[in-house]
């Protein structure tokens, strides 16, 4: 596998990180069956998706950016999906995640 298609293969994870992620809202702490195991399953294929790049990037940048995406797409997931708030400190904190994540993609090549 290229290195290449490790990124895209891990930005795949990370989106679907964003799913599950936001999907723990719709559990309502777990107590709705279907949207609990569509979490779970989301969950389960997004380690494997996961598993897919690690084999080809260093561990601390795959994890770190697949972390990054998620947390950024869930903290965006959530003033878009569930009203939460968009103050500029927030932002300013995305904005950072964000470019961590630019940077580790930039410091692998």
């Amino acid at each position: 596998m290229s290195t290449t298609t490790a990124w895209v293969w891990l930005v795949v994870a990370g989106l679907v990180e964003i799913a599950w992620a936001a999907g723990i809202k719709y559990t309502e702490g777990w107590t709705r069956l279907w949207p609990s195991v569509a979490v779970l399953t989301l969950y389960l294929v997004d380690i494997f998706l996961l598993s897919i790049p690690m084999s080809r990037l260093p561990v601390g940048t795959a994890y770190s950016v697949w972390v990054g995406i998620g947390s950024l797409g869930a903290t965006i997931a959530g003033i878009a999906l569930f009203g939460e708030t968009a103050t500029p400190g927030r932002l300013l904190c995305i904005g950072l995640i964000l470019a961590g994540v630019v940077g580790l993609k930039l410091q692998a090549r």
